[in-house]
């Protein structure tokens, strides 16, 4: 896709002084490259997560659509993208006016030194512009092979599960992965280094070469017809378990290793949501407000700022609360309104015109971007001053009156509500427990239970998925008022048994 093109003239002489302000302020990025295209190409991007080349799929033709009929009826604008990549690309769209390509220049700076420095980013891939085109490629060439619908029935599947990761894979070094994979003594290292596959399916290639040696190839059936060993221990990185122990064809493992990497890839800017937009737009703010803005353009970029912090009472904008919060730890740490003498002060006439002129605001902020997400961000920052100044409150419809009203004012229960909301994004906790459940080769997953119950009918959908990858009968352990049932799914009907 070549429909965006490098800035030239006045854009780049604005690049060069936004980016000697996000200096001049500390911030600490890779190279920034700003693209300029129109509406309909910033809609394709950002329908394929960023990147220009994705592989083939109806979701995002879906994506697109729905993004274009937003823009089109007035719901949605999307001013910029930004790719976590070294160097770091954002696209700019042609439309914006010289304000706008003002504030989405600092805001992109924010994120692209949020994505360099903070820790769950560390182990992402920099080079995933060049390896999604590679993905593209492959799975294209599996469609001219295999067939179009074979192969997209197979990444839907896969893709119901996408979820299903264990976020400390995230953290996993090289020396780890070898380490922990017991198949590569047996294999000559450099059998598959000179090819194209993925490293994940290259262990996978390494575990059947090593099984279909000459000797076992002789007791291949006897193989197939005995159970699997058990799984010595319980994983929530289930695709990474499919793509393993699964009884799937080289290609079908290529996909989920492939669909498992790009996963993994997006999993720590779902984690950091929060962080990761407060931080930019604190940055936006700052740049613009101290340094970038003309006497005449204060209204303007006042409004503008005012529409994105924008936050009702049914929806939860990352946006303003993390700049809130961001703000929040700044001032009280230039004030010194933390720690033991701060927390046990029962006077509120001192407490609220406690100023130590400590100022480490700014230190402070900087140190929080670097290893929090936004669980722990929330969790240790969170304040009921801070619930009370931004009027966060749990609201529930009243139909008696038509309107929402507020429901609970009680810190605690925002704030547990809140975590539960973030912890996996609202999603259960599923993990692999056993690939020979009751010595049948079926695959037993758990559900970890956290006070919410699961919803059947997705339970229902993602056992008939797995089943498709799993081709043996797969079961769900959960629980409904406190005791253990567990999902059956033999490929037609689900069974609960208690």
């Amino acid at each position: 896709m070549n429909r965006s093109k490098p800035i030239s003239g006045e854009l780049l002489k604005l690049k060069d002084e936004i980016e000697g302000y996000a200096i001049e302020f500390g911030l600490d990025f890779f190279p920034q490259i700003f693209e300029v295209c129109d509406y309909d190409t910033v809609n394709i991007l950002a329908a394929q997560g960023g990147f220009p080349s994705r592989y083939p799929h109806w979701r995002f033709g879906m994506d697109y659509d729905q993004l274009s009929k937003g823009y089109t009826y007035g719901l949605q604008k999307i001013y910029e993208m930004v790719i976590n990549t070294d160097p770091c690309y954002a696209y700019l769209l042609q439309a914006n006016n010289w304000v706008d390509q003002k504030i989405v220049m600092a805001h992109v700076y924010g994120h692209n030194d949020f994505f360099k420095n903070n820790a769950w980013f560390s182990g992402t891939n920099r080079k995933m512009m060049d390896v999604m085109a590679n993905h593209g490629t492959k799975i294209r060439r599996y469609m001219e092979r295999y067939g179009q619908d074979a192969v997209e029935v197979f990444i839907d599947r896969v893709l119901s599960l996408e979820n299903l990761l264990d976020i400390n894979v995230l953290f996993e070094t090289s020396q780890i992965r070898r380490n922990s994979s017991s198949s590569n003594t047996d294999v000559e290292e450099g059998e598959f280094q000179n090819d194209d596959r993925s490293q994940a399916l290259k262990s996978f290639m390494r575990t059947k070469s090593r099984s279909e040696k000459p000797s076992d190839k002789v007791e291949k059936k006897k193989f197939e017809d005995s159970p699997e060993k058990p799984l010595t221990r319980p994983t929530r990185d289930v695709l990474g378990y499919l793509m393993e122990h699964a009884p799937v064809e080289e290609w079908q493992a290529d996909i989920i290793a492939c669909l498992r990497d790009e996963a993994y890839y997006f999993l720590p800017q779902r984690l950091t949501k929060i962080m990761n937009e407060g931080w930019a737009s604190y940055w936006h703010s700052t740049i613009m407000t101290q340094r970038a803005l003309d006497s005449s353009e204060i209204i303007e970029f006042a409004d503008k700022h005012a529409g994105v912090m924008a936050m009702s009472r049914q929806n939860f904008n990352p946006y303003k609360v993390g700049i809130e919060l961001m703000r929040d730890i700044e001032f009280r740490w230039n004030t010194g309104r933390f720690g033991k003498d701060y927390n046990e002060c029962t006077n509120m006439k001192d407490k609220l015109a406690w100023d130590t002129k400590v100022m480490k605001g700014r230190e402070k902020i900087f140190e929080v971007r670097k290893s929090h997400n936004d669980i722990s961000f929330i969790d240790e920052f969170l304040t009921a001053d801070f619930c009370n100044r931004q009027q966060l409150f749990t609201y529930k419809f009243n139909p008696r009156t038509g309107r929402m009203e507020i429901d609970t004012r009680d810190f605690e229960a925002i704030k547990q509500k809140l975590l539960m909301q973030l912890t996996n994004f609202g999603q259960p906790l599923i993990q692999v427990e056993d690939g020979n459940y009751k010595n049948r080769r079926e695959l037993l997953l758990r559900h970890l239970h956290e006070g919410v119950d699961l919803d059947g009918t997705y339970a229902h959908e993602t056992l008939k998925n797995l089943y498709g990858i799993w081709r043996r009968p797969v079961n769900l352990a959960t629980k409904y008022e406190e005791k253990e049932v567990v999902f059956h799914f033999d490929g037609k009907d689900m069974k609960a048994s208690h």
